[in-house]
């Protein structure tokens, strides 16, 4: 089991055992002396960063809804597997409805994380103040900070409230710029406090500087103005810091044992024992998978890649192969894996026909074997339902390549900051050399940032999201973000009204 940092085994004991915030438990120290030193003052953030965990999976659907939502990832419905009320589809599709499983989940979990640090905070505020506790709520304001960016990233205009115990019971909107507004001064004035460390498991100055960035890069989508030299400011903040891409193994941020890399900026710390909720490769991987990887359970045979993305790669690039599983299979004997209802070599095509696929228009073969899968996180052998591959929620390359973009929207060359990305993966002799536009490297990001949550973002801010794409038709812009759920606004309406 990989080792796992003093703040998340703090974390483990805390999610076994009491958890509710409003009890006075101090583990027999009296209430007025609580906390009495910095370990004590760490562990009561951990149950904030504990909501972080539902992200990555179906109970959360942030990963899932950035991904699947997008030209690079599709769950086609295979036979009568995969239907699910036409949830994958509609996501894909984007014709989603206001009581879609992906849009209720979302907006309850980055709510449910808005909401633990500010009962956090709450109860931080009540404690003796001292210059750690001081810098620790500094932390849980910047992680709340993280969360609304979910929010309204996905959302648009949402509540935005700094309290739990001073919440109205049914409160109003707020405008998307206003909270960006708010985020921003927040993320700032906590710069001081924070420390500039390589922790990738907290809110460090670092992951703030991330956060800023981030921000700051969509401004224009998020205020209607862009705000590019601001986000200089922090990209090269976050550059000057102690991350580095990996000169040659573009693989090792996403290793099972991948919670040292120096890629990694912040990072989810799934565990498959003590930490789980990272479940792709069992959403991804064929039924007889588990002879490739000896793994004790069995793969459901569902997410693969949209068909027109793969072909983005040139067949030179060592991602292509890397990133997907495809081709022939073999289990742990080197022995061809038979496919369970064929009776044939299961043979992978990356080239999946269709996003619906039933037995009156497609063969048994077409249906359960096409679509190059997800092999971009390592699946160890004897891997379990849950990986225990830390998920990088930022890692440094993305950076790299924001720098770039920032240099070509403000009439500079980016090209510094691509080509080492290019020469990691095999392609820098290709075409573009030098030169490069934006969507040009629009596409260069989908090859190198492939399923790490990204690419929806991306293609909103650069206005390519309402685009037609393979199964995807084209709309118009009210689809940049999703709906607040029905079963939200049928217990506040206030949620329906202009924000205030």
């Amino acid at each position: 089991m990989k080792k796992i940092s003093l703040l998340y085994l703090a974390l483990f004991i805390t999610l076994f055992s009491c958890t509710k915030l409003d009890e006075e438990v101090y583990d027999k120290i009296p209430g007025d002396l609580y906390p009495e030193n910095e370990n004590q003052i760490a562990n009561l953030s951990v149950e904030a960063y504990a909501k972080l965990k539902p992200l990555c999976d179906d109970e959360g659907w942030w990963f899932l809804a950035q991904e699947i939502s997008s030209d690079e990832l599709c769950g086609p419905t295979r036979g009568s597997d995969w239907f699910d009320g036409g949830k994958w589809v509609n996501v894909h599709r984007h014709t989603w409805s206001n009581d879609e499983e992906s849009v209720n989940r979302m907006w309850e979990k980055f709510w449910t994380g808005i909401t633990t640090c500010n009962q956090v905070l709450d109860m931080m505020k009540e404690l003796p103040q001292n210059d750690a506790l001081v810098a620790k709520m500094r932390e849980v304001e910047v992680l709340r900070a993280f969360y609304y960016y979910l929010l309204i990233d996905n959302y648009g205009d949402a509540p935005y409230l700094s309290s739990a115990a001073n919440a109205p019971e049914k409160p109003y909107k707020a405008k998307r710029e206003d909270i960006f507004d708010s985020l921003v001064t927040t993320v700032k004035n906590s710069l001081p406090y924070l420390k500039a460390i390589d922790n990738k498991y907290m809110a460090n100055r670092y992951m703030a500087y991330a956060l800023l960035t981030k921000l700051y890069l969509n401004a224009e989508v998020y205020t209607g103005t862009p705000m590019w030299e601001e986000a200089l400011i922090y990209c090269d903040s976050i550059l000057a810091g102690p991350y580095a891409m990996e000169e040659t193994n573009f693989m090792a941020p996403f290793l099972t044992n991948n919670e040292k890399n120096k890629e990694i900026i912040f990072s989810i710390p799934y565990d498959e024992d003590n930490f789980q909720g990272f479940r792709l490769h069992m959403r991804t991987l064929h039924y007889q998978h588990n002879l490739k990887y000896d793994m004790p359970v069995g793969p459901w045979n569902g997410f693969c890649v949209v068909p027109t993305f793969f072909d983005t790669y040139d067949d030179s690039d060592l991602r292509k192969s890397k990133y997907h599983i495809y081709g022939m299979q073999y289990d742990t004997k080197g022995d061809a894996i038979i496919d369970g209802e064929t009776g044939q070599p299961l043979d992978i095509s990356p080239y999946v026909p269709a996003l619906y696929m039933q037995a009156a228009d497609y063969t048994p073969q077409q249906i359960r074997t096409t679509g190059a899968r997800i092999g971009k996180y390592e699946i160890k052998t004897g891997a379990k339902e849950n990986l225990s591959n830390d998920f990088p929620l930022f890692r440094i390359t993305d950076f790299n390549l924001i720098k770039a973009e920032l240099e070509i929207r403000l009439g500079r060359s980016g090209d510094e900051w691509i080509m080492p990305v290019r020469e990691r993966a095999g392609v820098a002799e290709l075409p573009p050399t030098s030169g490069w536009t934006l969507d040009q490297l629009l596409a260069e990001r989908g090859r190198e940032l492939y399923v790490e949550g990204h690419r929806r973002q991306d293609l909103i801010r650069y206005g390519k999201w309402e685009d037609a794409w393979w199964e995807k038709e084209a709309h118009g812009t009210d689809r940049r973000t999703f709906p607040i759920p029905k079963w939200a606004t049928d217990a506040n309406p206030n949620l329906l009204e202009n924000p205030r």
